[in-house]
């Protein structure tokens, strides 16, 4: 089994408008929900054995604030191909991925992001801002990821009702 978690960056700033789109930081709000959700995810005992990441700062940000909810003490790895991806591009990061590492965080954008979920399960929603879907993929090598192996295991997001 492989078990993916696609983690959409937090909400970012629009407030200085001199910084490019790949220096936005985190507002207010995405400062607040990414502890919010690496706080969820551990409380669910999950632990990446790897991480991949855009590196825009928004993105970054995101993945080093969940990663340190979770105890992740591993480096976490920046991919310039997911900052300026598609979906077929994740799906390339995706299935070159080492086989050792059974559950895989990825920390990206949308609309790529989304995108790239549809392609394995049926999705209709829009992955909001430090949202986290978990895919789970029946096989043993990320090479062999396929829709026919795919099942959407949940959708999470800040604003959603906690049991």
């Amino acid at each position: 089994m492989k078990r993916l978690f696609v983690i959409r960056h937090a909400k970012s700033s629009w407030k200085d408008m001199t910084l490019s789109d790949f220096n936005r930081p985190l507002n207010k709000r995405g400062s607040a929900d990414a502890p919010l959700m690496g706080k969820r995810l551990k409380e669910r005992d999950v632990m990446p054995d790897i991480i991949l990441s855009s590196p825009a700062q928004r993105a970054k940000t995101t993945a080093e604030i969940i990663a340190s909810k979770v105890n992740y003490s591993k480096e976490i790895v920046f991919n310039d191909d997911i900052y300026a991806s598609t979906e077929m591009s994740l799906h390339k990061i995706i299935k070159n991925t080492n086989d050792k590492h059974k559950t895989l965080f990825l920390f990206g954008h949308n609309p790529d992001l989304n995108m790239f979920v549809e392609e394995y399960v049926d999705f209709d929603e829009n992955i909001v801002t430090c949202g986290v879907v978990e895919i789970e993929f029946d096989c043993k090598s990320w090479k062999d990821i396929s829709r026919k192996k795919a099942k959407l295991i949940s959708f999470d997001y800040p604003k959603k009702e906690q049991k």
